[in-house]
């Protein structure tokens, strides 16, 4: 689809038919010409028995009579010339869709097999590149506005030989909005009609491969950053199918776009992350997101440990995460503490802490839902057993909490309580979710050293960092933003890193059977973590909705 437009072979078609209804009326005439390169490679023309009498206003149109086509052949007959002459070659017509249609129905009527391939459609190519220059898209005015050299009689070959002008004349015009290649052509019928169409052009230069994509503001400020598997295709498509509030605004700032061409999407995608965590690009949703990642921490070297949400991880305790919200913490901490009797408030207790005589106990320990060590009504070795179940879950064995909570979600269910057993179920959600994200990055962590080849590529990842990827035949080229500084060992992974260590664990868990590695430390992929939720039970009276799989 990224071929030259110079290189590609077109074969523009035209019939003439008895009237419009492609179930009733039949072909009376089909012309078609091949062209690539601006050089005309040969013509077809025949006319065809309909079967049919032809209505007299369209031998007032077209000139053709009952007498005229009596002695040619059915279109049964023609259909294996045409589709000979038609070949592999890009299919082109003036309101293309019509022609399309009927040769597909004499291909029905046949057995023959679906005419199928790459078309394109003039009139749509019209209305985008010349609307503003003629009255309206018809072929005969087009061909008479822009002089082309043939002129449409409504004759098949006649007319298909205006529409091949045609095609050069908007072709040409194409290439001031960068259209170079066939993909290009195939998309400007939405593109050209975009607000910022005229900076088409300024995607000229980029390459069908993979990289990273950079909009940049009048002082070459950037504005956003994407990645993309084919850059051309990915940054034109900003200017018909995207919709997003934003990109308007960032269009309209834009003034340059820069890129960086890398050897594959994975690399594309780190590097993508590195820039937005260097450059803050306003456009970025996560530009700043890494900003307000949090920790789940349990502090274990407390008397009384307890879960809590915090920004940064300390010296001490147990952290799962970065996660990407506070709210997502929250709901952990949720989930864990729905199943885990840990006490809730916040007060700090000492090794000598006494409760008062008169301490009241809390209401989630009046309810039985917790400990309350500050009324001295917890026992030392009850609460310990709470929170070695806590501290199995944060550091990737939830299956006690699991089970509680499923338990819990059948409870409530059975008590057609079905609110609460969604509560329970949205919070098991977020903690399986989050269970998995910090088995895959610490999973990542403990292989230390890995070279990941596939195919001709091979990926060297250090302490969950891309440091290098080289293709065979060639030595490893250095990638154009180094990576981040090393974690600390035992430390919980940083905030502005978390991003790329899940980048490429899930790379790794997703082709780790077909991939080979070399490993310097512990090798854990494919990582063994189940994030499904069951579903619950309908209630009593609902309506059972049916999709389509």
């Amino acid at each position: 689809m990224g071929q030259p437009l110079s290189d590609v072979t077109f074969c523009v078609i035209d019939l003439e038919t008895t009237g419009g209804n492609r179930a009733e009326d039949m072909i009376t005439e089909v012309g078609a010409v091949k062209v690539r390169g601006g050089e005309c490679l040969g013509t077809f023309q025949t006319l065809v028995n309909p079967g049919r009498a032809i209505p007299p206003k369209i031998t007032m149109l077209t000139g053709l009579t009952d007498a005229l086509v009596q002695p040619a052949p059915r279109i049964e007959a023609v259909l294996p010339s045409l589709l000979e002459f038609i070949g592999d070659a890009v299919i082109v017509g003036h309101n293309v869709g019509f022609d399309v249609a009927f040769i597909r129905r004499a291909l029905e009527r046949s057995d023959r097999p679906r005419l199928e391939g790459t078309i394109i459609d003039t009139v749509a190519l019209a209305r985008r590149l010349v609307r503003d220059e003629v009255p309206n898209c018809r072929l005969g005015t087009l061909a008479s506005r822009l002089r082309l050299d043939h002129q449409p009689s409504h004759r098949a070959l006649d007319d298909a030989l205006a529409t091949t002008d045609l095609l050069h004349v908007l072709i040409e015009r194409a290439a001031g909005l960068g259209v170079l290649g066939l993909d290009d052509l195939l998309a400007l019928a939405k593109l050209a009609g975009h607000p910022q169409a005229s900076k088409l052009k300024m995607t000229a230069d980029l390459p069908r491969s993979p990289g990273v994509y950079m909009f940049c503001g009048h002082q070459g400020q950037v504005l956003y950053v994407g990645k993309a598997s084919n850059l051309r295709q990915r940054v034109r498509s900003y200017f018909g199918s995207e919709d997003r509030r934003k990109i308007g605004p960032m269009l309209r700032e834009t003034q340059g776009v820069r890129h960086l061409e890398l050897p594959d999407p994975l690399t594309a995608e780190v590097v993508e992350q590195r820039l937005i965590a260097r450059l803050l690009p306003r456009y970025n949703r996560r530009g700043t997101r890494a900003d307000k990642y949090c920790y789940v921490r349990l502090d274990v070297d407390t008397p009384w440990p307890r879960l809590a949400v915090v920004k940064n991880p300390s010296a001490k305790g147990i952290h799962l995460g970065p996660l990407p919200s506070r709210t997502m913490a929250t709901m952990v901490v949720e989930a864990v503490l729905t199943a885990v009797p840990l006490r809730r408030c916040s007060e700090r207790l000492g090794r000598s802490y006494v409760a008062p005589p008169d301490a009241p106990v809390c209401s989630a320990a009046q309810l039985g839902v917790a400990h309350c060590p500050c009324s001295g009504t917890a026992d030392p070795d009850d609460y310990a057993q709470a929170v070695e179940v806590a501290r199995r879950t944060l550091t990737g064995d939830p299956a006690i909490v699991v089970d509680r909570l499923h338990d819990r979600m059948a409870r409530l269910a059975a008590q057609q309580r079905f609110e609460e057993a969604g509560t329970v179920r949205d919070r098991l959600a977020t903690l399986l979710g989050a269970i998995k994200r910090h088995r895959l990055v610490e999973t990542l962590r403990a292989a230390d050293r890995v070279e990941v080849t596939l195919g001709e590529l091979t990926w060297i990842i250090e302490h969950a960092r891309l440091v290098d990827v080289s293709r065979t035949g060639s030595v490893g080229r250095a990638l154009p933003i180094p990576p981040p500084d090393a974690p600390t060992a035992g430390a919980p992974l940083a905030r502005d890193t978390v991003d790329e260590a899940l980048v490429l664990a899930r790379f790794i868990e997703k082709r780790a059977s077909e991939a080979a590695v070399v490993c310097t430390g512990d090798w854990g992929f494919p990582v063994a973590a189940d994030d499904r939720v069951p579903r619950l039970p309908r209630r009593p009276g609902a309506a059972l909705v049916l999709r389509a799989s």
